[in-house]
């Protein structure tokens, strides 16, 4: 398994993990290069809500769903708090947040389908991308989580929903964790360590590090934890080991840019 940059267009840039059939489901994570946005934001910036200039972020937008083979139009995108709100979305919910913010799936993080006909679309910038994919069911998801979001078990729980809403077997799930902080560069305070021992008390060694007097948490592996716990066989969970703080001149990154930035877009199209 592995993790893979692309060039799709002129300067263009997208991210893949294998472990998703490309015949089956159309997934991307987008970079910083080939957009319109001018600094901070500059250049593949996909949020509407950075404050960039929209008619930019538009034409980002255009311009990497092309590159992907799929409809700008078509996009179902969220305003995004930090929660657990998982929402089922159809082809009715195409276009949602896709031009417009204030029209987009309110006060949620997570976003599954059974439906052809719409395109998933989370935004990030050090936040943990979560994509799921259920090939039996022909399901899947996209999941932002953040420090939050991982601490009350997002992606399990939205791997939970799969079942509820179309019968998935966790044991069927293909997971994939894309760009996003890694534990190298993301330290944090002591109340926020207490909490994901609490949370993960078996396996705190993993997920917390303490070096040169501070604590490191580990997103990627609590992530990886929480979908095993949830029945999601170890080999078909895949991660990207990319960080976007390291590797900013590639990705977005909150923290290194001293909090006022671009986001990357995880987007999941079932074919």
């Amino acid at each position: 398994m592995s993790f893979v940059l692309r060039r799709v267009r002129d300067n263009l840039w997208s991210g893949r993990l294998d472990i998703f059939p490309e015949d089956r489901v159309a997934h991307g994570f987008s970079a910083r290069q080939g957009g319109v946005s001018e600094a901070p934001f500059d250049t593949l910036n996909m949020a509407l809500h950075v404050g960039d200039d929209p008619a930019h972020v538009w034409e980002n937008r255009v311009r990497y769903m092309h590159a992907l083979g799929l409809d700008p139009a078509r996009i179902c995108s969220v305003r995004q708090v930090h929660g657990t709100k998982i929402v089922r979305v159809t082809h009715r919910d195409a276009g949602r947040g896709a031009r417009d913010y204030a029209d987009a799936v309110a006060d949620a993080d997570a976003l599954i389908t059974d439906d052809c006909g719409v395109s998933l679309m989370l935004c990030f910038a050090d936040c943990v991308p979560v994509l799921l994919y259920d090939p039996v069911r022909h399901a899947g998801g996209v999941v932002h989580a953040g420090r939050e979001g991982t601490l009350r078990r997002i992606a399990a729980k939205t791997a939970a929903r799969m079942t509820e809403e179309f019968g998935t077997d966790p044991r069927d799930l293909l997971a994939g964790i894309g760009p996003s902080i890694s534990a190298a560069c993301y330290t944090v305070g002591g109340a926020d360590a207490e909490k994901f021992r609490a949370a993960f008390p078996d396996h705190t060694a993993e997920i917390l590090v303490e070096k040169d007097g501070e604590i490191h948490l580990d997103l990627w592996a609590a992530n990886r934890i929480q979908l095993a716990e949830a029945g999601v066989p170890a080999d078909q969970i895949d991660c990207a080991d990319t960080c976007t703080a390291c590797e900013r001149t590639w990705f977005y990154s909150y923290r290194a840019s001293g909090g006022r930035t671009g986001r990357l877009a995880a987007v999941m199209k079932l074919r």
